[in-house]
Order: C-alpha cells, then structure tokens, then sequence
C-alpha cells in the first residue's frame, strides 16, 4: 500500500567507525557502532518517529513534525558526545535532515525528500546537523535560533538552488565561524605528500588510504584555526595520485604553484607540485596555513 504525505526525514551515520576497527579490531568496534545505533534508534522514537531502517552505521528514520527531528538530531549528537572513547578512539555523527512530502510503501520511505536528506548528510562534517532552510522554517523557535545559513547547493530535478543551514547544537567555543563562497577547479601528483605545519613535517604514511585535515583532536593533523572544521577535509591515495576533498563548512582553499587560488566546497581536486593548504578561508588571511610537497 502506498500512502503520500508530509514528513521530515532523518539520517544519522556514525562517523570514525574505519578508524575504529583499525584500531580496536572488527569485534569490539562492532560492539561500539552497535551501542550508537540503538541510541539512535531509541532517541529517535523518544522523539516521536520512526526507524525505517538501519544500514550499516547509519539510521535512517522518519517523524510527523521537522520540529520533532530537529530535537532528535540534537540529542543523537549529545548523546554521542557523551560517549566513553574505545581504545582513545571517538565517535562522532554526522546528520542530514530534509522536511517534504514522502512516499510510504510497505515501511519504507521514498521521494525526492529522502534523496535530499540523504545527500545532507554526505555533506555533513563529524558533529554537525545540516539541513535546509526550507525545514528550518518548520523548526521549534529556540531551534530556529540555533541555526546559521551555510550556502546553496544545486538540486538535481530541481529549477532553484537549495539553501542549507547547520543546527548548532553545542554551546561550546568549538564552533565553525562560517564565511562567504568561491570558485572551484582541477591539477596530479605521484609518489608521496610531504606536509609541512607550525615548523613540523610530516609525510603521509603509505599505509593510510586516508589522511584527516581539521580542528578535532582526533584528526591526522590538527589545525588550530576557528574558521576549519572538525572533520574540514582529507587526503587520500589513489593508486599513484593524491586527491584532497573538502568535508567543511567553509571550504578548503588551495593554492599551486603558478596557478591562481582555488576552493573546494564538498568538491575534490588532485594535488601536484608544490604549495598551500588553507582551511576555511583564503590564504591570504589564514594564520593557520599548511604547506605541501608532492615527490
């Protein structure tokens, strides 16, 4: 039986799990993604919704009201936060949030609403909750409060861009300043990057197949910038190329040798050559500034 009706649909995906079962083994780790799911899971419907499924790490659930979702979404994120590290590793979770009409068959859900929410939350760094400012306006007033606007996206199927924003949930000093937009672009690399940082240099272990960017202290390499993210963007190995790709708010600026600066938003770009690394904002005004090496 299929039934069309308004709703707002929530992803919740656990983030740090890799790292975890590298570190812990695939018992222990399971045993720990487990906890977080159930959590997810039991939140979600202390919250008034409803589990449509669990794949993997990540909870996919369904409520009546975005505003229901929306406290769901902040208590997922505490709730991990409060979580005992396994081994010094941390979880954390990423949320993605959409408000629309869906369509319900036999338990699940479909429509274009559930392919945003989805998209939402590839776009969501470790810690945050994106959503629309479409489902903003269907949000409790001190949630309302609580969210700043990012930038638009474009939309598959869709004539207009869409405006995403992030609920800040934490009323720390840990929170991403958030600035205006850019461009974006190309460039190859091969053999190894050299990373160079505050006077320390480091090269990337050929061994890792990821190599984290960001503010977290859980990162590879911790940046001490207000204006990065937790989780801002990563390195990875591809066969004999370095690729970085911006997991930010803000944007992953990056400037090559003899080529003008460029910036990454949720985008990736092949690294060659020489040059800088700013996270956040340009180079021009970062204090914070990673130089890099391809030999």
């Amino acid at each position: 039986m299929q039934d069309t009706k308004a709703g707002c649909v929530l992803f919740a995906d656990v983030s740090g799990s890799t790292k975890l079962y590298e570190m812990v083994g695939d018992a222990a780790a399971h045993a720990a993604i487990d906890l977080c799911v159930k959590s997810f899971s039991a939140l979600t419907e202390q919250h008034g919704g409803r589990v449509v499924k669990t794949i993997g790490d990540e909870v996919m659930a369904i409520f009546p009201e975005a505003s229901q979702a929306g406290r769901a979404a902040v208590d997922i994120q505490l709730a991990v936060t409060g979580m005992a590290p396994i081994d010094k590793v941390r979880l954390g979770v990423r949320i993605g949030l959409h408000h629309g009409p869906v369509v319900e068959r036999d338990g699940d859900v479909f429509g274009d609403t559930v392919n945003l929410a989805a998209r939402l939350t590839e776009m969501a760094s470790r810690g945050q909750i994106i959503t629309s400012q479409e489902t903003v306006e269907h949000l409790d007033a001190i949630n309302k409060l609580d969210c700043r606007r990012l930038y638009a996206i474009a939309v598959k199927g869709k004539d207009r861009e869409v405006q995403i924003c992030e609920m800040m949930w934490s009323d720390s000093e840990d929170a991403t300043m958030v600035v205006g937009q850019a461009p974006a672009a190309r460039p190859s690399a091969r053999g190894q990057v050299r990373l160079l940082y505050r006077g320390r240099s480091l090269v990337i272990p050929d061994e890792r197949r990821a190599f984290v960017l960001g503010r977290d202290a859980t990162a590879d390499l911790v940046i001490a910038d207000r204006m990065a993210s937790r989780e801002h963007c990563e390195i990875e190995r591809r066969q004999d190329k370095f690729v970085i790709a911006d997991r930010s708010a803000n944007g992953t600026f990056i400037t090559i040798d003899g080529d003008r600066e460029i910036i990454l938003r949720r985008e990736e770009s092949l690294l060659r050559s020489h040059g800088f690394i700013a996270l956040g904002q340009s180079r021009d005004t970062a204090t914070e500034v990673v130089e890099f090496f391809c030999e």
